[in-house]
């Protein structure tokens, strides 16, 4: 690819457009030619942020002519991750879901013109799977060289636990900056970036991400004419039962935090384990608390606000 040769990419997968606004917000020069996803309603979400909306279809009945039509030589995938999740059945390629991914693996041998580069996204564990194996198997025997991350948005300043797998993969003669990670997983749990606009120093002069209040939508430092919204959220609120009887296993977090927990799809259905609530008003406020449920796990995403009072929170060291 010559460098000012913009990237044609296809983005399988696309949900509500993830991959496609990391691009835009990256500055790359790519073009994206098109997107999959069999969900109706992220599609909607997709068309109405992009103004194109996906091929809605079962991507196991693509062809190799068929993706070869795009020429397209950057691929981003994210695929379900239900197969290989903690919590699942940890079925891996014998689980149904894994099936559309398997067939696009199977399909880049027959391809006249394969992308130059691969970019999978998936949970942790799909490093472990048989689907991995499989994947590392047929790059490699289709000249691409691999390079394999688990990341977390905490090492790149964005207060927001979710540690995430990552495959790189370059088709030959294209190489890697840093060759010596090729064929590699590497798990460096620490912040990678020192940047003035995600970081901060700590008391104790090490780096760490700056405050969710740095990355929420109701204003930056949340102060108390935030209550002005009370009457129109009320829909929304946390009811006082549920927190006095669950309290103690919400993963609470506030403002000043530097961290919250990765939001699941059961989040606002269970309590524990689906991801943190924030008391949108500071620790040491004692007259009233607000907590938000967030929607997605993008950081700018909008907040749902529900209440706690301090009392509430009597029992549960902070």
């Amino acid at each position: 690819m010559e460098e000012e040769e913009a990237w044609r990419v296809l983005e399988f997968y696309s949900g509500i457009g993830g991959m496609r606004y990391s691009v835009m917000k990256a500055g790359l020069n790519a073009k994206m030619v098109e997107a999959f996803d069999i969900n109706d309603l992220a599609n909607d979400v997709y068309a109405h942020n992009f103004g194109h909306r996906p091929f809605q279809g079962n991507i196991q009945t693509l062809t190799a002519a068929d993706l070869d039509r795009y020429r397209a030589n950057v691929w981003f995938l994210s695929p379900p991750c239900q197969p290989y999740t903690r919590q699942g059945l940890q079925k891996q390629s014998a689980d149904a879901r894994a099936s559309s991914f398997i067939n696009i693996l199977e399909i880049i041998p027959q391809m006249m013109q394969p992308p130059l580069m691969i970019f999978v996204e998936n949970v942790v564990g799909f490093e472990t799977s048989d689907t991995n194996e499989k994947m590392i198997q047929v790059l490699e025997e289709n000249q691409f060289v691999t390079q394999e991350f688990i990341l977390s948005p905490l090492q790149f300043g964005v207060p927001y636990s979710r540690p995430r797998y990552f495959c790189l993969a370059k088709r030959k003669p294209l190489s890697f900056r840093n060759p010596e990670f090729n064929g590699q997983l590497i798990f460096v749990p620490k912040l990678l970036i020192d940047h003035k606009e995600t970081t901060l120093i700590s008391e104790n002069d090490q780096l760490t991400c700056l405050p969710i209040e740095r990355f929420l939508e109701f204003g930056s430092p949340i102060n108390q004419n935030s209550f002005s919204v009370e009457d129109s959220l009320k829909q929304y609120y946390v009811p006082s039962s549920l927190i006095e009887r669950w309290g103690s296993a919400m993963d609470i977090v506030y403002p000043d935090s530097t961290r919250c927990c990765c939001f699941t799809k059961s989040y606002y259905r269970y309590v524990k384990g689906t991801g943190s609530l924030l008391a949108t008003v500071m620790r040491q406020e004692t007259n009233h608390y607000w907590m938000n449920f967030v929607l997605d796990t993008l950081p700018l995403e909008r907040f749902l606000i529900c209440t706690l009072s301090p009392r509430n929170l009597s029992s549960r060291s902070m």
